[in-house]
């Protein structure tokens, strides 16, 4: 029972390491979103937004957060 509890939690530890993802956004554009080892969601987008001054869904802005870690499903 002991070997059972140690191995699920490493599963589980295992399984949301190496990825982050997008899951309470409001917006449900930013549902799409997911990163590894990415700068904290919130903050990538704002700096996106502010330096090219365009939407998400436009080349120059899914550019920019590819820099910063973020890619769009």
């Amino acid at each position: 029972m002991k070997r059972l509890l140690i191995l699920s939690a490493l599963s589980v530890a295992l399984m949301t390491s190496a990825c982050v993802t997008v899951i309470d956004a409001s917006d449900s554009d930013d549902l799409a979103w997911h990163g590894e080892s990415a700068q904290p969601f919130d903050e990538a987008r704002a700096a996106c937004r502010t330096s090219t001054g365009k939407g998400q869904r436009r080349d120059e802005f899914r550019a920019c957060m590819a820099d910063k870690g973020w890619a769009r499903s």
